[in-house]
């Protein structure tokens, strides 16, 4: 189950780990209030994409094009591996400080994972958890992409 919440909202049961998807911090939001797993800043948009796209809902079909187009990207492959791997192990929700979660990265990110997790349906995604590499997102036995760290 993958959930999209707001980062200012109260946890609830159920929500599993919490991962904040945004790049920057959200204003007047303490650490501890937040009650993070864990802030996946590589998975987010760039900053120019960011600010192209301002959050007009208008423009949501173009920027998750051009978002999972940068999800391709290094850094990006790796904390979106660390999503997948934390998905397949349970509950995940993603946080946004964004007021409007539905056209959102956050919402973006959680209809991938979905889309990911439904092409699977063949055996148990929990299975799988410890191939997929954090550092690129490749499955490790499948050997790791070019440039990932974890490469050795």
């Amino acid at each position: 189950m993958i959930r999209v919440r707001r980062v200012y909202d109260q946890p609830q049961d159920g929500d599993g780990a919490r991962v904040l998807v945004d790049r920057i911090w959200p204003r007047g939001l303490r650490k501890e209030a937040a009650a993070l797993d864990e802030w996946l800043r590589d998975v987010a948009p760039s900053a120019e994409l960011r600010t192209w796209y301002r959050h007009d809902p208008a423009k949501f079909g173009e920027f998750r094009r051009r978002y999972l187009a940068e999800l391709d990207g290094g850094r990006q492959r790796g904390a979106l591996g660390r999503l997948r791997a934390l998905a397949a192990a349970g509950p995940l929700t993603l946080l946004t400080a964004t007021r409007d979660v539905e056209h959102s990265q956050a919402a973006v990110l959680a209809r991938l994972l979905r889309e990911e997790a439904g092409r699977d349906e063949a055996g148990d995604a929990a299975c799988y958890a410890h191939l997929v590499c954090p550092e690129c997102g490749a499955v490790t036995s499948e050997g790791h992409r070019p440039g990932c760290p974890a490469a050795g």
